[in-house]
Parts: C-alpha cells; structure tokens; sequence
C-alpha cells in the first residue's frame, strides 16, 4: 500500500506508480484535445461548461456534459469497488483489473479512430466519453490505494500541495522532516511525468494519430 511515505521502499513504489500513471495521463489528456478539442483527464472544466449550457438553456448539451461528468465520476466509483471487494482475496486481481478496463477503453478508441472514425460530432461524445471514463479509472485506482494521497490525472491538487510544501520548507524544521521531504519527492515525480507525456503525445500525435493510444496501453502494461 502506498500511506507510509518514510519508508524508503514504499516512497520508491509510490514515485514508480504516480510516474507510470500520471506519464499516461499526460499522454491521453492532450491526445484527446489535439484529435477532439476536449480534456479527458478532468473535469473541472466540464463543470463549467455544464454550468454555463444550463444558463443558456441548451439541455441536450448539457445532458452531454453532465454524462461526461458521471462517467468519470462511475469510473472512479468502479474501480474503488473493486479495489474495496477484492483486495483481501487478490490483490493484484484488485489493482490490476482498473488497469485492464482502461486498457480496453483505449484501444478501442484507437482502433475506432485508425479504421472507422468519421469525425461527427456524435461520434466524438461518444470517445469523449469513453476516455472520461477510463481515466476515472485510472484516478480512482491512484487515489484509492494511496489513501486518497495520489491522483494522477490532473494537476490542480499537486500544484496546490506542492505550493503548501514549499511554503512549509521555508523554516528549517519542515526541510528536516522525511515525510514531507518523500511527499513533495512523489507530487514532483508525477508533475514532472504529466507534462512529459504531454510533450510527448504532442510531439508523436502528428505521427502516430489513434495509434498513440496503442503506446499508451502498453505503459498501463508495465504499471500492471
């Protein structure tokens, strides 16, 4: 489990997890947006735009955004009951099935857009929403085996952390203590490994196109 960051072990555990998942995070995020205009590895945004489309009166809009919203939300939901219902039996059955569910949402949005994708609009809410979900997955899975202390697919919350840890590092006996020292080591990890598989799907899209979701899927492979 991931709770006890001053083990030196579990803290290198904790940067490998939070690496690999915030890496693919980073990778899916801008993926999405070059390919659909929309972020998929959070929601803070959609909140918004529901918001703004129920003002407006656009319900059919908002019943989209609003099913984008849960599907995140669901994918979360379901992978902590997993974790929740299985870990005492298995857990690497528990940790690695969120793991395999987001796998097989993303190939399919790969596959989909390699060989049949005709770019509608009904088409793309629909991908849209299959990668909202499987990255609820994915923060679901973070979040509930770390005790809620990572999530790795978005940055809000680790700049706000990391922000409170260097504010704390400006008196000398926060510089000393090994658990916020190990704490801002993982935030810093996984800022770093979101941004660089951002650069990188950025850079291989104009390459690759839905096949980068074939390179994704095979990093959650190394995180099972």
């Amino acid at each position: 489990m991931l709770r006890n960051y001053s083990n030196s072990r579990t803290l290198g555990d904790n940067i490998r997890l939070g690496t690999l998942t915030a890496f693919t995070a980073g990778t899916i995020n801008i993926a999405s947006l070059l390919i659909f205009l929309s972020f998929t590895s959070n929601v803070t945004g959609h909140y918004a735009i529901l918001a703004a489309e129920i003002s407006k009166g656009s319900w059919a809009k908002a019943a989209v955004v609003g099913g984008w919203i849960f599907l995140f939300f669901f994918g979360s939901f379901l992978s902590n009951l997993i974790v929740i219902n299985f870990n005492s039996k298995s857990k690497y059955f528990a940790h690695a099935m969120p793991i395999v569910l987001e796998i097989m949402c993303l190939l399919f949005v790969g596959i989909y857009g390699q060989f049949y994708y005709q770019k509608t609009l009904e088409e793309t809410e629909y991908l849209v929403a299959l990668m909202l979900f499987a990255t609820g997955l994915q923060n679901g899975l973070t979040a509930s085996i770390s005790n809620f202390s990572i999530k790795t697919t978005h940055l809000t919350g680790t700049t706000t952390d990391l922000g409170i840890l260097f504010s704390m590092f400006t008196h000398k006996k926060y510089r000393k203590n090994p658990e916020l020292i190990a704490r801002a080591k993982v935030l810093l990890s996984i800022m770093i490994a979101y941004v660089a598989g951002a650069v990188f799907s950025g850079l291989t899209y104009y390459y690759l196109e839905f096949r980068v979701f074939y390179v994704i899927s095979l990093c959650l492979l190394v995180v099972i």
